[in-house]
Formats: structure tokens, C-alpha cells, sequence
């Protein structure tokens, strides 16, 4: 029997209890691709996962981790062979099937992703989720009509979504870009990104429904109270990407932006796209979007996730955080 490591979150009591322990390839779950793990990654999503309310996971114990990328072991499906280099994000990844924190993974197939040519497991899940979300979200404000001349702000901008939205529309030419910080020590981070303006989120202030035109487009990950203000201050015809809710899930604001104004606000779901979707943009990240090389990127291993897990929860964490698993 082959033994190998693995992150597993259990539920005593109350209380979830994450810890690295050692299972066979029989304890995995149901699927189709046999994976031999050699990159995951940690965002919000899996931190949320580690906590007893979190909302993530639904039934205990469970291999959490939201992102993958390896190489194929076994298949019993054609379209995937012993040596293929693959990804994996979102679906029930570590949400309701055995995730991203073990060194092996089995799949369905409708899951699983060839690497796009050029682009390497690790490249992969320096992107990871957030990469997918930010590359979803800078699509959807482009097919709104965004252009490079246009007054753009990112919210969140140093965080996983943020850092990379931020850096792919600096490096498209994006002439007035505003990044959204909370922090002072995040201001030299979103610069280095390629904002041209940082903004501090403390001025902005949830309150009158139409205030002044400011942005063409935002790119928000943060929800809650930023979104509501920043709708405020959309300039007419423009439009807000929303894809995260680390601020609220709550949205106070009115029909007034949208019937004065005809501003729209885009949903994003980097988690249930259909494959297609997710190809044409991992294809891009992997090309005209390349900026896996040039993010702030943390490399930990299986034992280093709690220690940034706590920083994911204290809103101490910048840019990404990639697990070497084998």
C-alpha cells in the first residue's frame, strides 16, 4: 500500500482541527485522473476552510485546497495519459472532494486541465485560482468596453485576484490605473504592480447614492462597503466586475447608478465555469497575459500552510502563496 502525505481537516466538536497525516490512495476519493501533486496554492477561500463557520466545507474529514497542478499517474477516461501535465480549480475541489493539500489527487475529468503550452505546474498555481478570477474579471470589464485610456481602479489590489488584475492591466497598457490599499506597506507593493495612482480605502465612505463620476471601470474583489461606494462614483456607461467578499456579503446602495447612470455590475464565478471558459483563459495567462514572473510570490510546503493561513485571516498576507507538495 503507497503511503503519502496530506493536509486533512476534521471537525471535534466545535472546534476544526487541520493536521498533516499520512493516507493511502485508497482513502481518496471517487474519480477518473489519478494526480501526482506538485503544486498547490492558498487563497481566501481556503482559509475559510480551516475555520468552524467557515461556510467552505460541508462534510469532515476532507483534503482542503482549492488549486492544484501535477502530472497524470493513471486514467480511466482517453483524454488523459500517464505524464500529462495538469490543473485543477474550483468545481468541489476541496470544498466536497479531496483537494490540493496532499501529494496525490484523483479527479473527474471534467475537472481536470492540460497545461496550456508554456506554462509550468508551478507557473500554474502562482495563479491559481486567483489568477483564473482575475483573468475572468479583467475579461469581463474588456467585453464591457474598458480600454487602456480608460480611469481604471482595482480594489484589493495587492491581494492574490488583485495583484495579478493589477499587474496584467499594467502590463496592457492601462495609462491610468488606481490601485485600492488599506495599508501603508501595501502602497509600494500595488506602485511596484504598475498602479500609477494608490488610493486609500478609509476614504471611501458608503452614503449618498450618486457622487462624483470618477472611474470608468473597477475591478472589485473585495465586496461589501467598497462596492457600494465605489457604484457611486462609476462614471456613466461604466462598469464594476464584483468577485469577492472578504468586506461583506451585504450591498447597500440603490436602482440610481443604474437608471441615471446605466452603469452595470458584472458577477464573477471563477468556481463553476464550464472547462471551455477556463481554457481560453488559462491559454491567455499562459501568453498575452503572462505575468506569473513578475507577482510577489511566497513558497511554502505542506508545513508552512497554517502559518499563512493565519495571515490570510489577520489581513496580513500580500500577493500569492504557492505549496511545493512533491
Amino acid at each position: 500500500m503507497q503511503k503519502f502525505s496530506a493536509y486533512v481537516v476534521r471537525k471535534e466538536d466545535e472546534e476544526v482541527v487541520g493536521e498533516l497525516t499520512d493516507l493511502q490512495l485508497e482513502d481518496l476519493g471517487e474519480g477518473d485522473v489519478l494526480i501526482q501533486v506538485e503544486y498547490s496554492s492558498l487563497n481566501y477561500k481556503d482559509m475559510l476552510a480551516f475555520q468552524p463557520h467557515g461556510g467552505v466545507i460541508r462534510n469532515y474529514p476532507l483534503i482542503p485546497g482549492i488549486d492544484l497542478a501535477g502530472t497524470v499517474v493513471s486514467s480511466t477516461v482517453p483524454d488523459f495519459q500517464p505524464g500529462d501535465q495538469v490543473l485543477s480549480t474550483g468545481y468541489g475541489l476541496g470544498v466536497r472532494h479531496d483537494g490540493g493539500l496532499a501529494q496525490y489527487a484523483k479527479l473527474p475529468a471534467e475537472w481536470v486541465l492540460k497545461l496550456p503550452a508554456g506554462l509550468s505546474t508551478k507557473d500554474a498555481m502562482i495563479y491559481g485560482t486567483a489568477g483564473l478570477t482575475a483573468g475572468l474579471s479583467v475579461n469581463a470589464l474588456l467585453q464591457a468596453g474598458m480600454q487602456p485610456t480608460d480611469q481604471v481602479l482595482v480594489t484589493g489590489a495587492t491581494g492574490g485576484v488583485g495583484s495579478i488584475a493589477t499587474k496584467i492591466l499594467a502590463n496592457l497598457g492601462y495609462q491610468n490605473l488606481t490601485a485600492l490599499v488599506r495599508k501603508p506597506q501595501q502602497v509600494q507593493v500595488a506602485q511596484g504592480l504598475g498602479a500609477t495612482t494608490v488610493l486609500d480605502a478609509a476614504t471611501l465612505k458608503v452614503g449618498r447614492p450618486l457622487k462624483h463620476q470618477t472611474f470608468d471601470y473597477v475591478l472589485d474583489t473585495v465586496g461589501g462597503d467598497v462596492t457600494a461606494a465605489l457604484l457611486a462614483m462609476l462614471k456613466s456607461d461604466g462598469a464594476m466586475s464584483v468577485c469577492g467578499n472578504v468586506g461583506g456579503n451585504e450591498l447597500q446602495t440603490s436602482v440610481l447608478p443604474f437608471i441615471l447612470r446605466g452603469v452595470s455590475l458584472l458577477g464573477v464565478d471563477s468556481v463553476a465555469q464550464p472547462l471551455s471558459q477556463k481554457a481560453a483563459i488559462w491559454q491567455k495567462l499562459a501568453t498575452q497575459w503572462r505575468v506569473a514572473d513578475q507577482l510577489v510570490v511566497d513558497e511554502v510546503t505542506l508545513t508552512g500552510v497554517k502559518d499563512v493561513l493565519q495571515k490570510l485571516q489577520a489581513g496580513q498576507h500580500l500577493g500569492r502563496t504557492i505549496v511545493k507538495i512533491s
